[in-house]
């Protein structure tokens, strides 16, 4: 697991660039992290970093976690996150951990818990077609159908799609763009949309994926530098005037027929 940051989704908008492109956008308000703990190789084998997020009561702290916080003399924090880390030495215990981590990066990868819509059927679940809506069926209409077989094998495997629960499951959405971040405010702001509703709490981290497309912050600015440049004006080519021809009488023509 790549190294990130937890937030919280604040809501969606959008932003108007240069060229007039209108692009939806995510904003995520982040706290600043702080290291904990610093794991190597030699007590865990492998090299990672304890961080945690945002602010919590000592009253909702178990005695166990109390005198955790006690121990590394830092405030009680609400989420504790590990991440493995290539070189542990640029990272120590009391350290902050903000949006400067995504300076350079232009995309991310961004987890979190999706909206739960309670118990659904197939048609809203899976995109079923359902049954015909003709003679023949009734009161079945949104139905599933047969989920098993005949005698062989006679029985349901495991995996079917069929009613159920649908949502409140976490998912990952890779690749999204970062659009600009505020770091005065701690708000960064995402192109699309990010899973779950508002004020959910949202994990960012580096993209794991190698992307070569272009970003709509890049095609703007190829618009503009296009829209400011004027083409140089192809000279146009001087026609050579043609000879008028002299007019030939009707007698002489009679003759040159003859």
């Amino acid at each position: 697991m790549k190294i990130g940051l937890i937030g919280k989704k604040i809501g969606m908008s959008r932003e108007f660039l240069d060229s007039g492109l209108s692009i939806p956008v995510t904003i995520l308000s982040i706290e600043k992290g702080r290291i904990i703990n610093v794991f190597t190789k030699e007590k865990r084998g492998y090299d990672a970093i304890q961080v945690g997020f945002g602010k919590v009561k000592n009253s909702k702290l178990s005695k166990q976690m109390k005198g955790f916080f006690v121990k590394k003399s830092t405030e009680p924090r609400k989420f504790l996150k590990e991440f493995r880390v290539n070189n542990i030495s640029e990272y120590k215990e009391g350290n902050e951990i903000g949006l400067e981590l995504f300076k350079d990066e232009k995309f991310v990868d961004i987890r979190s818990k999706t909206i739960g819509k309670g118990f659904a059927g197939v048609m809203k679940r899976h995109n079923f077609s359902g049954l015909r809506a003709s003679h023949g069926v009734s009161v079945s209409h949104r139905s599933m159908g047969s989920s098993g077989q005949n005698q062989d094998p006679g029985k349901v495997f495991k995996g079917k799609k069929m009613a159920g629960h649908m949502g409140d499951k976490f998912r990952t959405i890779q690749n999204l763009e970062i659009i600009k971040s505020d770091l005065e405010n701690s708000l960064i702001f995402v192109k699309g949309s990010v899973p779950g509703s508002k004020n959910s709490i949202v994990l960012i981290q580096k993209n794991v994926k190698k992307i070569k497309r272009i970003t709509s912050l890049e095609k703007n600015k190829k618009i503009m530098t296009s829209s400011s440049t004027i083409p140089e004006k192809t000279k146009a080519k001087t026609k050579s005037p043609e000879k008028k021809k002299a007019p030939v009488k009707q007698q002489e023509k009679k003759e040159i027929k003859k």
